[in-house]
């Protein structure tokens, strides 16, 4: 999965894509370079963000998107909470929606994501971080609410991903226990995306010398697929693509 922010604020590539034509021509390199979908974001959700309300959200959408569902080469998803935003999006062609707050935050989303037939990532979340709490419990029992309101609004099983929420209202240690737990997410049945493409939470340990945003995130990954994770969002999607083969040649022998 492909990122491409159109959002002044973002941490990574903030104000980089704002342009139709530069997101276009950034959905079209990922795709390019091994990303098998776009995941277009219009809010920043970095920590300290400041929200944006539904209709600056789509401001920022509404000029894209036909031309990225039509000639990005790959499908669309869209990173949003909202479940307005959604109805727009999905109505516009998209066929995915990534919801950081995992259907708890909107209660009209479930709804909205069942009626248009489309794929829905759940995305674990807190409000702040509590280094008191088992992370890991806490992550299954969101997980079972959330799964709740989508069965109950329709939702079908086969259409759902899990996201342990790497990042988001936890800890340093919680974050390495989110994704260490991912063997226990993959037995509530459902595939998980991991995304931690650019974090501070692996760069500060390759050390002053180089940049270790990519470095952290690619081996973060890379663990994270040894333990069963599926689908990964990420800026880099090239390397990631190089990284994925190599790891695929030393599991089941060159093809």
């Amino acid at each position: 999965m492909g990122i491409v922010n159109v959002t002044p604020d973002s941490f990574s590539d903030g104000g980089l894509f704002l342009a139709r034509e530069a997101a276009l021509a950034q959905a079209k390199k990922l795709v390019a370079d091994g990303a098998d979908i776009v995941d277009i974001g219009a809010e920043s959700t970095r920590p300290g963000h400041v929200p944006v309300s539904t209709e600056e959200e789509w401001r920022r959408l509404e000029p894209l998107l036909a031309s990225l569902v039509n000639e990005a080469g790959a499908p669309v998803s869209i990173d949003t909470y909202k479940a307005e935003t959604a109805r727009r999006a999905l109505a516009a062609g998209v066929v995915m929606i990534n919801d950081i707050w995992g259907l708890q935050r909107d209660p009209a989303m479930a709804e909205v994501v069942a009626e248009a037939q489309a794929s829905i990532v759940i995305m674990h979340n807190r409000e702040a971080a509590e280094d008191s709490i088992d992370i890991v419990d806490d992550m299954q029992r969101f997980f079972e609410r959330s799964l709740e309101i989508a069965r109950r609004a329709g939702v079908a099983d086969r259409l759902i991903l899990l996201d342990p929420g790497v990042g988001f209202g936890k800890t340093r240690a919680q974050n390495y226990a989110a994704l260490r737990a991912i063997p226990q997410l993959r037995r509530l049945g459902f595939p998980v995306l991991v995304g931690v493409s650019r974090k501070s939470i692996f760069r500060d340990l390759a050390g002053e010398q180089i940049d270790g945003r990519l470095i952290g995130t690619l081996a973060a990954n890379i663990v994270a697929a040894g333990l069963g994770a599926q689908l990964f969002r990420v800026h880099d999607a090239l390397e990631h693509k190089a990284a994925f083969a190599v790891l695929e040649a030393l599991q089941f022998g060159e093809q």
